[in-house]
């Protein structure tokens, strides 16, 4: 499972298993937003958007703690296992994005 980098951009190919999570959980958080607007278009109380759009945001964190805990297991442990330190510091960069 190497990064493979071509034009400036890495790529990772996911296992069945792990493409398959992740997928499944997209698609659970697309209908949840496909909620969202319908609750929006029929004037739904504030209140019970709110709540929903609390939820698919913790789906949206629980998605990001899966592909991050992927990341460090995958490729961060191949990079440092081939010494390529630079990819801490792209860990760090990302986690403080992550964490605004």
């Amino acid at each position: 499972m190497d990064n493979i980098t071509c034009c400036n951009h890495k790529t990772k190919q996911r296992s069945q298993d792990e493409l398959k999570a992740l997928i499944n959980r997209l698609n659970r958080i697309e209908g949840q937003i496909r909620g969202i607007k319908k609750m929006v278009e029929t004037d739904a109380y504030c209140t019970d958007i709110l709540i929903q759009v609390s939820a698919a945001n913790a789906a949206l964190n629980a998605f990001n703690k899966e592909l991050l805990a992927n990341h460090i297991r995958t490729c961060v442990a191949d990079d440092i296992k081939k010494g390529k330190d630079s990819t801490i510091d792209e860990l760090v960069v990302t986690l403080q994005k992550l964490m605004k």
